[in-house]
């Protein structure tokens, strides 16, 4: 048997004679179980097969090389990893898409499918080979394992996915993505650890009735946690949601492990765990949550949370000035709100340009020196022409911000001002949230029922009247969308907890839809998790968009990472629907799932979600236009100058183009 044993830098130990390929050999369960990592959930061997010295194929141990490259530096081409890794950009393109290509890099995972193992045969996600290629490695492979697995072609992306349609499945059976993706048990949402009291609650009706008796150290376990869940230590969900649904932003934001884990009221009944205190852990390398019975603290400290300070600008309060969007400007967020500011900002670039759009694409990412060659080959331009020029003529030309107008922060303090009943309900608010009173939540609810009967003074309905008219005549149908200071902040998630109100058609209804969106703000749910992280009453405002509303027949939302690796620079993910995009955040309908690479293009349909059929192929292509769009206003909105900060975008696509509807910060 040949097996690679010599010690090499990258090992675990530095004397370790553990084995770290198996060379020219079947690889067998035992080998498998002894190389495998573990990616998604799924266990791994990763192989290389040299082409030109007759197929020698590779069997590499996870724990030595991460990477089929530093492999075939070290043992194939024998040659330094700076010298090699200069050449990189050349070696993948010879490698990845070229029929007279050297080597083959791929992995065989393993799943679990009706109780047989399933061996998946993958290649690297940006090979585009074609039908002949896909036919040599599977012959290759399959010579080369236990003649006892299951071995199925599982294409990488939908190049690949085209080129295996002509081929039968009898000589290559496969499996898509989408479909391991639906029918897997597990799926982690957002790692991590925390300790807590198992909470299940069989219907929405159950959780609603206990609601008031959700402590902050709770676990969830419900088919779908609903999206007004107070914040609390954990959750897990038996049935499919999305990664960008509200409560798995929140938990992003409240950095709190969240799952799928389908078989979890079994396995709460088979551990007699219902009301106990675990140590719950979601991480992408397993493939089950992990509940690990513990003794319930002693002394219940306050959550670091509760201690942290949240910090807010002083809000300008003074200025009564409704403008146009095209007006705004990110620093604008002070009086008019995040989400405005951020629509405002959106509309500048897309005009103006910026000097920080190249930003992902101009930072080192190992072992390139940076992806600017890469955003060249997608604009199909030169490396050494004008960038900056050619990426903003790609975003101008392709992305749309519909228009609108921006309402201040002070036209709704001047409204709360106009009525003495509703500044005597906000004092006794103001009282039981510092006594911690139980009366909070009917204070909340009729402070939302008076601000939605109060009339909006004439003064202030003339102005907003003008305005429209100005920017907004010949609009037939509207949304207003919330703008809160008390957003998108640092250790403060406020997804889904404040109105927006879509399909206006009148201006008497648009009126009533501000009113709506002033009256979320003083909803108990978004005051209670306000208070839990020590913003308080008088810190918080909210501005209100009135935005010209697109129709479409495909929508959703693009975060520029991927937020099941959130290690992976190359990806962004993409939700879809054919039907609603607040359909997605909702978590109302299980949308289409999609990864985008915006380093080497391509990408690959992770989940088909309620569609029966996946998106033709323009359709794709508009998709990843929508990719490489996201990643350059990722750029130009970057707090810092790592530029790897993800944003979170609404979009939709019409016969006029591609509309950019808000962009937020996405927690990583």
């Amino acid at each position: 048997m040949s097996l690679y044993t010599e010690n090499v830098t990258k090992s675990n130990s530095p004397t370790s004679t553990e084995p770290f390929a198996l060379v020219n050999e079947r690889l067998t369960k035992i080998f498998f179980d002894q190389f495998s990592g573990v990616l998604a959930n799924i266990p791994f061997v990763k192989f290389v097969i040299d082409r030109e010295d007759g197929d020698k194929i590779y069997f590499l141990n996870d724990r030595f090389y991460h990477l089929h490259a530093y492999f075939v530096a070290d043992h194939i081409i024998n040659e330094d990893h700076a010298a090699f890794f200069k050449k990189i950009d050349s070696f993948n393109e010879s490698n990845y898409h070229s029929n007279e290509r050297r080597f083959y890099f791929g992995t065989i995972g393993r799943i679990k499918k009706e109780n047989r193992s399933i061996y998946l045969l993958e290649t690297q996600e940006i090979d585009s080979m074609g039908k002949e290629l896909i036919e040599d490695l599977f012959s290759i492979i399959k010579k080369n394992i236990d003649p006892n697995f299951e071995l199925i072609f599982k294409p990488a992306n939908h190049i690949q996915e085209n080129s295996v349609e002509s081929i039968s499945v009898k000589t290559i059976p496969r499996m898509l993505t989408s479909e391991i993706y639906a029918t897997s048990n597990f799926i982690s949402l957002n790692p991590g650890v925390s300790v807590g009291r198992i909470r299940k609650f069989n219907s929405e009706e159950d959780f609603h009735n206990a609601l008031t008796t959700l402590e902050w150290y709770d676990i969830v376990v419900m088919n779908r946690v609903p999206d007004d869940v107070p914040r609390v230590s954990g959750l897990i969900n038996a049935n499919f949601t999305t990664p960008l649904s509200h409560t798995n932003v929140l938990a992003s934001g409240w950095k709190i492990p969240n799952c799928i884990q389908k078989d979890i009221f079994d396995i709460i009944s088979k551990e007699a765990i219902e009301g106990k205190w675990v140590r719950y852990e979601v991480a992408n390398s397993t493939n089950h949550a992990k509940l690990t019975l513990t003794d319930a603290p002693k002394n219940l400290k306050k959550p670091n949370w509760a201690m942290q300070s949240i910090t807010l600008e002083n809000p300008d309060i003074d200025d009564m000035n409704i403008c146009s969007l095209s007006q705004l400007r990110m620093t604008d967020r002070y009086k008019y709100g995040t989400k405005a500011a951020n629509i405002g900002e959106m509309k500048h670039v897309l005009k103006n340009g910026s000097n920080r759009i190249l930003g992902f694409y101009q930072v080192k990412r190992p072992p390139r020196e940076n992806l600017l060659s890469h955003l060249a080959n997608f604009l199909s331009v030169q490396e050494n022409s004008d960038l900056q020029s050619n990426a903003l003529k790609f975003l101008s030309s392709l992305i749309k911000v519909p228009k609108g107008i921006a309402i201040p922060f002070s036209i709704q303090r001047k409204f709360l001002e106009t009525s003495p009943q509703i500044q005597q309900a906000i004092g006794k608010l103001k009282m039981a949230l510092e006594l911690n009173a139980h009366e909070i939540d009917s204070l909340c609810v009729t402070l939302q029922k008076m601000i939605l009967r109060t009339r909006i003074p004439d003064a202030i309905r003339d102005e907003i009247d003008r305005m429209i008219i100005n920017e907004l005549a010949g609009v037939s149908t509207f949304v207003v969308r919330s703008s809160s200071n008390a957003e998108d902040l640092e250790n403060f998630s406020a997804a889904g907890i404040y109105e927006s109100v879509n399909h206006i058609t009148s201006s008497e209804k648009i009126f009533d839809a501000i009113k709506t969106v002033w009256a979320s703000l003083l909803s108990a749910r978004s005051v209670r998790l306000r208070q839990q992280s020590g913003i308080s009453l008088d810190q918080s405002y909210m501005g209100v968009i009135v935005q010209e509303e697109v129709t479409s027949g495909m929508g959703g939302v693009i975060v520029t990472t991927n937020p099941l690796d959130k290690e992976d620079f190359r990806n962004t993910y993409i939700n879809v629907s054919l039907k609603s995009v607040i359909n997605i955040v909702q978590g109302a309908e299980l949308p289409m799932q999609y990864l985008y690479n915006t380093v080497e293009s391509g990408g690959y349909t992770l989940s088909l979600g309620s569609s029966t059929e996946d998106l033709s192929s323009d359709r794709r292509e508009v998709l990843q236009k929508i990719a490489y769009a996201g990643r350059l206003m990722q750029s130009h909105f970057s707090p810092d100058y790592t530029f790897s900060n993800p944003v979170d975008i609404e979009w939709l696509v019409n016969e006029n183009g591609i509309h950019f509807l808000q962009l937020r910060p996405f927690s990583k």
